[in-house]
Protein backbone atom coordinates (compact mmCIF):
# COMPACT_ATOMS: atom_id res chain seq x y z
CA UNK A 1 0.00 0.00 0.00
CA UNK A 2 1.29 3.52 -0.89
CA UNK A 3 2.59 5.74 1.80
CA UNK A 4 -0.06 8.98 1.96
CA UNK A 5 1.27 11.90 3.80
CA UNK A 6 -1.91 13.02 5.97
CA UNK A 7 -2.08 16.29 7.47
CA UNK A 8 -3.05 14.24 10.97
CA UNK A 9 0.40 12.38 10.48
CA UNK A 10 2.33 15.59 9.63
CA UNK A 11 1.31 17.23 12.92
CA UNK A 12 2.34 14.26 14.85
CA UNK A 13 5.57 14.51 13.79
CA UNK A 14 6.07 17.77 14.37
CA UNK A 15 4.60 17.54 17.93
CA UNK A 16 7.14 14.61 18.31
CA UNK A 17 10.22 16.99 17.46
CA UNK A 18 8.90 19.62 19.63
CA UNK A 19 9.00 17.33 22.54
CA UNK A 20 11.92 15.66 21.66
CA UNK A 21 10.56 12.32 21.47
CA UNK A 22 13.25 10.65 19.61
CA UNK A 23 12.45 6.63 20.45
CA UNK A 24 8.61 7.96 19.12
CA UNK A 25 9.67 9.68 16.20
CA UNK A 26 12.28 6.49 15.06
CA UNK A 27 9.48 3.88 15.88
CA UNK A 28 7.46 6.07 13.46
CA UNK A 29 9.14 7.04 11.09
CA UNK A 30 12.29 4.14 10.64
CA UNK A 31 10.54 1.71 8.25
CA UNK A 32 9.28 3.90 5.51
CA UNK A 33 10.73 3.91 2.35
CA UNK A 34 13.50 7.28 2.07
CA UNK A 35 11.74 8.68 -0.74
CA UNK A 36 8.38 8.59 1.61
CA UNK A 37 11.19 10.10 4.97
CA UNK A 38 11.81 12.83 1.66
CA UNK A 39 8.04 13.65 1.37
CA UNK A 40 7.36 14.01 5.15
CA UNK A 41 11.10 16.87 5.14
CA UNK A 42 9.37 18.75 2.43
CA UNK A 43 6.35 19.22 4.94
CA UNK A 44 8.67 20.49 7.98
CA UNK A 45 10.84 23.69 8.37
CA UNK A 46 14.46 23.72 8.23
CA UNK A 47 14.72 23.44 11.73
CA UNK A 48 12.22 20.34 12.56
CA UNK A 49 13.94 18.78 8.69
CA UNK A 50 16.90 19.25 10.17
CA UNK A 51 16.35 17.86 13.64
CA UNK A 52 15.24 14.71 11.63
CA UNK A 53 18.28 14.04 9.88
CA UNK A 54 20.03 13.87 12.64
CA UNK A 55 18.01 11.16 14.82
CA UNK A 56 17.32 9.07 11.76
CA UNK A 57 19.82 6.51 10.59
CA UNK A 58 22.28 8.25 8.07
CA UNK A 59 21.43 5.17 5.57
CA UNK A 60 18.27 6.09 4.59
CA UNK A 61 18.42 10.02 5.51
CA UNK A 62 20.92 10.25 3.08
CA UNK A 63 18.81 8.94 0.02
CA UNK A 64 15.70 11.20 1.35
CA UNK A 65 18.16 14.14 1.04
CA UNK A 66 18.91 12.93 -2.57
CA UNK A 67 15.68 13.35 -2.94
CA UNK A 68 14.78 16.36 -1.86
CA UNK A 69 14.27 19.86 -4.05
CA UNK A 70 18.04 21.47 -4.18
CA UNK A 71 17.19 24.63 -1.96
CA UNK A 72 15.93 22.61 0.62
CA UNK A 73 18.82 20.25 0.87
CA UNK A 74 21.02 23.29 0.77
CA UNK A 75 18.58 24.65 3.95
CA UNK A 76 19.26 21.45 5.78
CA UNK A 77 23.01 20.44 4.90
CA UNK A 78 23.27 24.84 6.35
CA UNK A 79 22.61 23.34 9.65
CA UNK A 80 24.47 20.10 9.56
CA UNK A 81 28.33 20.13 10.52
CA UNK A 82 31.28 18.79 8.73
CA UNK A 83 31.22 15.70 10.58
CA UNK A 84 27.35 15.18 10.12
CA UNK A 85 27.42 15.76 6.07
CA UNK A 86 30.31 13.45 6.10
CA UNK A 87 28.16 10.81 7.46
CA UNK A 88 25.46 10.87 5.15
CA UNK A 89 27.87 11.01 2.12
CA UNK A 90 29.34 7.70 3.53
CA UNK A 91 25.91 6.49 2.61
CA UNK A 92 25.74 7.71 -0.71
CA UNK A 93 26.93 6.54 -4.24
CA UNK A 94 30.12 8.44 -5.40
CA UNK A 95 27.99 10.65 -8.05
CA UNK A 96 25.31 11.43 -5.40
CA UNK A 97 28.18 12.35 -2.92
CA UNK A 98 29.92 14.66 -5.37
CA UNK A 99 26.98 16.09 -6.07
CA UNK A 100 25.82 17.25 -2.59
CA UNK A 101 30.01 18.18 -1.66
CA UNK A 102 29.10 20.66 -5.09
CA UNK A 103 26.41 22.09 -3.59
CA UNK A 104 28.46 23.23 -0.40
CA UNK A 105 30.74 26.12 0.04
CA UNK A 106 34.22 25.71 -0.53
CA UNK A 107 35.27 25.64 3.13
CA UNK A 108 32.67 23.70 4.44
CA UNK A 109 33.15 20.87 1.10
CA UNK A 110 36.76 20.78 2.04
CA UNK A 111 35.91 20.02 5.45
CA UNK A 112 33.50 17.44 5.05
CA UNK A 113 35.79 15.28 3.01
CA UNK A 114 38.21 15.25 5.52
CA UNK A 115 35.95 14.20 7.40
CA UNK A 116 35.24 10.96 5.73
CA UNK A 117 36.68 8.19 7.35
CA UNK A 118 36.89 5.90 4.31
CA UNK A 119 39.64 7.14 2.51
CA UNK A 120 38.97 5.39 -0.86
CA UNK A 121 35.69 6.75 -0.80
CA UNK A 122 36.75 10.02 -0.41
CA UNK A 123 39.14 9.70 -3.33
CA UNK A 124 36.69 8.69 -5.88
CA UNK A 125 34.38 11.91 -4.89
CA UNK A 126 37.49 14.47 -5.39
CA UNK A 127 38.01 12.51 -8.49
CA UNK A 128 34.61 13.16 -9.72
CA UNK A 129 34.86 16.89 -8.64
CA UNK A 130 37.41 17.62 -11.39
CA UNK A 131 34.78 16.44 -14.02
CA UNK A 132 32.34 19.01 -15.86
CA UNK A 133 28.41 18.27 -14.53
CA UNK A 134 27.70 18.47 -18.36
CA UNK A 135 29.91 15.37 -18.96
CA UNK A 136 29.91 11.82 -18.29
CA UNK A 137 32.10 12.33 -16.02
CA UNK A 138 30.11 14.38 -13.69
CA UNK A 139 27.21 12.10 -14.26
CA UNK A 140 29.24 8.67 -13.82
CA UNK A 141 29.45 6.58 -10.46
CA UNK A 142 32.86 5.02 -9.61
CA UNK A 143 30.73 1.93 -7.83
CA UNK A 144 30.86 -1.13 -10.65
CA UNK A 145 31.90 -4.91 -10.72
CA UNK A 146 34.57 -4.99 -13.00
CA UNK A 147 36.91 -8.41 -13.39
CA UNK A 148 40.59 -8.86 -14.86
CA UNK A 149 40.30 -11.08 -18.24
CA UNK A 150 43.78 -13.03 -17.03
CA UNK A 151 41.34 -14.33 -13.80
CA UNK A 152 40.36 -17.77 -13.31
CA UNK A 153 36.46 -18.58 -13.57
CA UNK A 154 36.65 -19.02 -9.64
CA UNK A 155 38.89 -16.13 -8.86
CA UNK A 156 35.91 -13.85 -11.15
CA UNK A 157 33.25 -15.29 -8.83
CA UNK A 158 35.31 -14.82 -5.22
CA UNK A 159 36.02 -10.86 -6.48
CA UNK A 160 32.46 -10.66 -7.61
CA UNK A 161 31.05 -11.74 -4.30
CA UNK A 162 33.87 -9.06 -2.78
CA UNK A 163 32.73 -6.29 -5.45
CA UNK A 164 29.21 -6.07 -5.11
CA UNK A 165 29.02 -5.74 -1.72
CA UNK A 166 29.43 -2.12 -2.57
CA UNK A 167 27.35 -1.51 -5.34
CA UNK A 168 23.59 -1.16 -4.40
CA UNK A 169 22.58 -2.72 -8.49
CA UNK A 170 24.73 -4.67 -10.20
CA UNK A 171 23.52 -3.93 -14.23
CA UNK A 172 26.79 -5.54 -16.05
CA UNK A 173 29.99 -6.56 -15.01
CA UNK A 174 32.85 -4.93 -16.97
CA UNK A 175 36.38 -6.91 -18.34
CA UNK A 176 39.58 -5.10 -18.29
CA UNK A 177 43.32 -6.17 -19.14
CA UNK A 178 46.20 -5.61 -16.34
CA UNK A 179 46.43 -1.45 -17.78
CA UNK A 180 42.58 -1.22 -16.61
CA UNK A 181 41.46 -0.54 -20.20
CA UNK A 182 38.18 -1.75 -20.83
CA UNK A 183 38.00 -4.88 -22.67
CA UNK A 184 34.33 -6.05 -23.11
CA UNK A 185 31.24 -7.07 -20.88
CA UNK A 186 30.68 -10.66 -18.53
CA UNK A 187 28.17 -12.32 -19.04
CA UNK A 188 26.76 -14.07 -15.86
CA UNK A 189 25.03 -16.69 -17.22
CA UNK A 190 28.44 -17.54 -19.20
CA UNK A 191 30.74 -17.30 -16.33
CA UNK A 192 28.05 -19.78 -14.29
CA UNK A 193 28.37 -22.36 -16.88
CA UNK A 194 32.02 -21.63 -17.75
CA UNK A 195 34.39 -24.68 -16.98
CA UNK A 196 36.47 -24.49 -13.64
CA UNK A 197 39.89 -23.91 -15.56
CA UNK A 198 38.81 -21.68 -17.95
CA UNK A 199 39.87 -17.77 -17.98
CA UNK A 200 37.63 -14.62 -18.16
CA UNK A 201 39.25 -13.83 -21.80
CA UNK A 202 37.53 -17.22 -23.41
CA UNK A 203 34.24 -16.32 -22.36
CA UNK A 204 33.87 -12.52 -22.20
CA UNK A 205 32.10 -10.81 -24.91
CA UNK A 206 34.31 -8.04 -26.27
CA UNK A 207 31.43 -5.70 -27.76
CA UNK A 208 30.45 -3.36 -25.49
CA UNK A 209 28.81 0.38 -25.77
CA UNK A 210 30.93 2.97 -23.92
CA UNK A 211 31.47 6.73 -23.52
CA UNK A 212 34.37 8.82 -22.82
CA UNK A 213 34.59 11.39 -19.39
CA UNK A 214 33.84 14.04 -21.97
CA UNK A 215 31.09 12.72 -23.37
CA UNK A 216 28.47 15.53 -23.16
CA UNK A 217 25.54 14.80 -20.71
CA UNK A 218 23.23 15.15 -24.05
CA UNK A 219 25.17 12.61 -26.17
CA UNK A 220 25.27 9.92 -23.09
CA UNK A 221 21.31 10.15 -22.97
CA UNK A 222 21.11 9.79 -26.45
CA UNK A 223 23.11 6.46 -26.91
CA UNK A 224 21.29 5.03 -23.83
CA UNK A 225 17.92 5.79 -25.23
CA UNK A 226 19.41 3.88 -28.87
CA UNK A 227 20.50 0.87 -27.55
CA UNK A 228 17.91 0.98 -24.35
CA UNK A 229 20.55 0.80 -21.82
CA UNK A 230 20.16 0.45 -17.85
CA UNK A 231 23.93 1.33 -17.35
CA UNK A 232 26.96 2.38 -19.74
CA UNK A 233 30.56 2.28 -18.76
CA UNK A 234 32.57 5.62 -19.09
CA UNK A 235 36.43 5.37 -19.77
CA UNK A 236 39.05 7.65 -19.36
CA UNK A 237 41.28 9.41 -22.53
CA UNK A 238 43.27 5.88 -23.44
CA UNK A 239 40.27 3.89 -22.92
CA UNK A 240 40.89 3.24 -19.23
CA UNK A 241 37.45 2.07 -17.34
CA UNK A 242 36.92 5.13 -14.66
CA UNK A 243 33.27 4.72 -13.62
CA UNK A 244 29.55 4.27 -15.13
CA UNK A 245 26.67 5.67 -15.62
CA UNK A 246 23.31 4.46 -14.13
CA UNK A 247 19.59 4.58 -16.36
CA UNK A 248 18.17 6.77 -13.05
CA UNK A 249 21.17 9.29 -13.44
CA UNK A 250 19.90 10.07 -16.65
CA UNK A 251 16.32 10.16 -15.85
CA UNK A 252 16.94 12.54 -13.49
CA UNK A 253 19.31 14.78 -16.25
CA UNK A 254 16.93 14.73 -18.52
CA UNK A 255 13.97 15.57 -15.95
CA UNK A 256 16.28 18.52 -15.71
CA UNK A 257 16.92 19.48 -19.34
CA UNK A 258 13.02 19.37 -19.90
CA UNK A 259 12.58 21.49 -16.80
CA UNK A 260 14.50 24.02 -17.83
CA UNK A 261 13.63 24.32 -21.91
CA UNK A 262 10.16 24.28 -20.82
CA UNK A 263 10.77 27.32 -18.52
CA UNK A 264 12.81 28.70 -21.31
CA UNK A 265 10.21 27.82 -23.54
CA UNK A 266 7.79 30.03 -21.50
CA UNK A 267 9.60 33.06 -21.49
CA UNK A 268 11.95 32.25 -17.82
CA UNK A 269 15.47 32.24 -17.35
CA UNK A 270 17.59 30.54 -14.62
CA UNK A 271 16.18 27.84 -12.56
CA UNK A 272 13.60 28.91 -10.22
CA UNK A 273 10.30 27.43 -8.69
CA UNK A 274 7.12 28.93 -7.43
CA UNK A 275 8.44 28.49 -3.67
CA UNK A 276 11.40 30.87 -4.51
CA UNK A 277 11.75 34.91 -3.37
CA UNK A 278 10.32 37.48 -5.46
CA UNK A 279 13.49 38.98 -6.31
CA UNK A 280 14.10 35.25 -8.00
CA UNK A 281 11.02 35.33 -9.72
CA UNK A 282 11.52 38.58 -10.87
CA UNK A 283 14.82 38.28 -12.01
CA UNK A 284 13.72 35.26 -14.43
CA UNK A 285 10.76 36.51 -15.92
CA UNK A 286 11.49 40.41 -16.39
CA UNK A 287 14.10 40.20 -19.31
CA UNK A 288 11.74 38.25 -21.37
CA UNK A 289 9.13 40.40 -20.66
CA UNK A 290 11.09 43.81 -21.66
CA UNK A 291 11.82 41.80 -24.75
CA UNK A 292 7.99 41.57 -25.51
CA UNK A 293 7.98 45.09 -24.77
CA UNK A 294 10.37 46.24 -26.94
CA UNK A 295 8.43 44.21 -29.45
CA UNK A 296 4.99 45.48 -28.96
CA UNK A 297 6.73 48.68 -29.31
CA UNK A 298 8.28 47.95 -32.85
CA UNK A 299 4.82 46.72 -33.83
CA UNK A 300 3.39 49.89 -32.91
CA UNK A 301 6.31 52.18 -34.56
CA UNK A 302 5.84 50.16 -37.81
CA UNK A 303 1.48 50.65 -37.64
CA UNK A 304 2.58 54.57 -37.39
CA UNK A 305 4.37 54.11 -40.71
CA UNK A 306 1.65 52.98 -42.38
CA UNK A 307 -1.08 55.33 -40.70
CA UNK A 308 -2.48 56.61 -44.19
CA UNK A 309 -3.24 53.17 -44.78
CA UNK A 310 -5.03 52.66 -41.81
CA UNK A 311 -7.21 55.75 -42.35
CA UNK A 312 -8.29 54.67 -45.86
CA UNK A 313 -8.67 51.14 -45.32
CA UNK A 314 -9.05 51.19 -40.90
CA UNK A 315 -10.82 47.33 -41.30
CA UNK A 316 -7.02 46.12 -41.72
CA UNK A 317 -6.40 47.41 -38.06
CA UNK A 318 -8.93 44.66 -36.52
CA UNK A 319 -6.82 42.16 -38.75
CA UNK A 320 -3.76 43.64 -37.37
CA UNK A 321 -3.95 40.59 -34.44
CA UNK A 322 -5.05 37.87 -36.29
CA UNK A 323 -1.68 38.16 -38.40
CA UNK A 324 0.82 38.91 -35.60
CA UNK A 325 -1.08 35.71 -33.78
CA UNK A 326 -0.76 33.33 -36.64
CA UNK A 327 2.86 34.82 -37.20
CA UNK A 328 3.77 34.07 -33.58
CA UNK A 329 1.76 30.35 -33.67
CA UNK A 330 3.52 29.17 -36.54
CA UNK A 331 6.73 30.18 -35.27
CA UNK A 332 6.62 28.60 -32.28
CA UNK A 333 5.21 25.19 -33.71
CA UNK A 334 8.11 25.20 -35.99
CA UNK A 335 10.45 26.16 -33.56
CA UNK A 336 9.18 23.27 -31.34
CA UNK A 337 9.57 20.47 -33.83
CA UNK A 338 12.74 21.52 -34.75
CA UNK A 339 14.63 21.72 -31.05
CA UNK A 340 12.51 18.10 -30.01
CA UNK A 341 14.24 17.22 -33.26
CA UNK A 342 18.08 18.35 -31.94
CA UNK A 343 17.56 16.73 -28.66
CA UNK A 344 16.96 13.68 -30.18
CA UNK A 345 19.28 14.09 -32.62
CA UNK A 346 16.64 13.78 -35.56
CA UNK A 347 17.48 16.69 -37.62
CA UNK A 348 19.51 15.14 -40.66
CA UNK A 349 20.33 16.14 -44.12
CA UNK A 350 20.82 19.25 -46.15
CA UNK A 351 19.35 22.76 -44.90
CA UNK A 352 18.29 22.92 -48.59
CA UNK A 353 16.20 20.20 -48.07
CA UNK A 354 14.74 21.44 -45.24
CA UNK A 355 14.11 24.61 -46.25
CA UNK A 356 12.09 23.20 -49.33
CA UNK A 357 9.65 20.99 -47.35
CA UNK A 358 8.83 23.94 -45.16
CA UNK A 359 8.11 25.96 -47.44
CA UNK A 360 5.60 23.22 -48.93
CA UNK A 361 4.27 22.27 -45.35
CA UNK A 362 3.75 26.50 -44.93
CA UNK A 363 2.07 26.77 -48.50
CA UNK A 364 -0.15 23.77 -47.53
CA UNK A 365 -1.45 25.47 -44.74
CA UNK A 366 -1.52 28.90 -45.67
CA UNK A 367 -3.70 27.84 -48.58
CA UNK A 368 -5.94 26.26 -45.98
CA UNK A 369 -6.44 29.01 -43.73
CA UNK A 370 -6.53 31.44 -46.54
CA UNK A 371 -9.16 30.07 -48.13
CA UNK A 372 -11.06 30.25 -44.78
CA UNK A 373 -9.97 33.56 -44.26
CA UNK A 374 -11.77 34.73 -48.29
CA UNK A 375 -15.12 32.31 -47.09
CA UNK A 376 -15.15 34.65 -43.77
CA UNK A 377 -14.74 38.26 -45.92
CA UNK A 378 -17.90 36.63 -48.60
CA UNK A 379 -19.87 35.89 -45.60
CA UNK A 380 -19.30 39.07 -43.82
CA UNK A 381 -19.39 41.36 -47.08
CA UNK A 382 -16.38 42.59 -47.08
CA UNK A 383 -14.69 43.77 -50.04
CA UNK A 384 -13.30 41.29 -52.58
CA UNK A 385 -9.76 42.79 -52.69
CA UNK A 386 -9.65 43.51 -49.07
CA UNK A 387 -10.19 39.74 -48.22
CA UNK A 388 -7.44 38.52 -51.32
CA UNK A 389 -5.19 40.85 -49.86
CA UNK A 390 -5.94 39.70 -46.42
CA UNK A 391 -5.45 36.43 -47.42
CA UNK A 392 -2.70 36.61 -49.32
CA UNK A 393 -0.66 38.64 -46.29
CA UNK A 394 -1.29 35.55 -44.02
CA UNK A 395 0.01 33.22 -46.56
CA UNK A 396 3.53 34.76 -46.90
CA UNK A 397 3.41 35.60 -43.52
CA UNK A 398 3.29 32.29 -42.42
CA UNK A 399 6.07 31.37 -44.73
CA UNK A 400 8.37 33.50 -43.37
CA UNK A 401 7.06 32.74 -39.77
CA UNK A 402 7.98 29.17 -40.35
CA UNK A 403 11.21 29.94 -41.66
CA UNK A 404 12.58 31.72 -38.84
CA UNK A 405 11.10 28.71 -36.35
CA UNK A 406 12.96 26.42 -38.46
CA UNK A 407 16.14 28.37 -39.03
CA UNK A 408 16.55 29.94 -35.97
CA UNK A 409 16.82 26.94 -33.58
CA UNK A 410 19.31 25.52 -35.80
CA UNK A 411 21.81 28.24 -35.66
CA UNK A 412 21.67 28.51 -32.82
CA UNK A 413 22.03 25.38 -31.89
CA UNK A 414 25.31 25.26 -34.10
CA UNK A 415 26.65 28.32 -32.16
CA UNK A 416 26.38 26.09 -28.67
CA UNK A 417 23.42 27.97 -27.70
CA UNK A 418 20.23 26.09 -26.02
CA UNK A 419 17.96 26.00 -28.77
CA UNK A 420 14.93 25.83 -26.64
CA UNK A 421 14.90 29.33 -26.45
CA UNK A 422 14.22 29.73 -30.02
CA UNK A 423 10.74 28.58 -28.77
CA UNK A 424 9.73 30.62 -26.39
CA UNK A 425 9.02 34.92 -26.63
CA UNK A 426 12.34 35.02 -29.22
CA UNK A 427 10.48 33.82 -31.71
CA UNK A 428 6.56 35.27 -30.71
CA UNK A 429 8.01 38.94 -30.63
CA UNK A 430 10.05 38.72 -33.68
CA UNK A 431 7.30 36.82 -36.10
CA UNK A 432 5.19 39.17 -34.79
CA UNK A 433 7.31 42.64 -35.95
CA UNK A 434 7.93 40.96 -39.42
CA UNK A 435 4.47 39.82 -39.96
CA UNK A 436 2.82 43.15 -39.10
CA UNK A 437 4.91 44.94 -41.52
CA UNK A 438 5.02 42.21 -44.49
CA UNK A 439 0.59 42.74 -43.58
CA UNK A 440 1.20 46.08 -43.79
CA UNK A 441 3.56 46.25 -46.91
CA UNK A 442 1.52 43.63 -49.12
CA UNK A 443 -1.51 45.23 -48.34
CA UNK A 444 -0.28 48.85 -49.51
CA UNK A 445 1.15 46.84 -52.81
CA UNK A 446 -1.93 45.65 -53.70
CA UNK A 447 -4.59 48.13 -52.51
CA UNK A 448 -2.22 50.61 -53.67
CA UNK A 449 -1.88 53.28 -50.71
Amino acid sequence: MAFELTKELTEEIKNLIEQEKDDAIIGLLNELHFADIAEVLEKLNTTEATYLVKILDSEKTSDALMELEEDSREDILKNLSAKEIAEEIEELDTDDAADIINELPKEKAEDVILEIEDESHAEKIVDLLRYDDDSAGGLMAKELVQVNENWSVPDCIKEIKLQAENVKRVHSIYVIDDAGKLKGRLSLRDLMVAPQNFNISKIYIPKVDYVTVNTTSDDVARVMQKYDLEAIPVVDEIGRLMGRITIDDIVDYIKDEAEKDYQMAAGISGDVEADDGVLELVKARLPWLVLGLFGGLGSVYIMQGFEEALQKFPILFFFTPLIAAMAGNVGVQSSAIIVQGLANDNVKGSLWDRLLKEIGLSLINGMALGVLVIVFGFVVGQPPLVTFTIALSMLLVIIFAALIGTFVPIILDKRGIDPAIATGPFITTSNDIFGIFLFFYISKLILGF
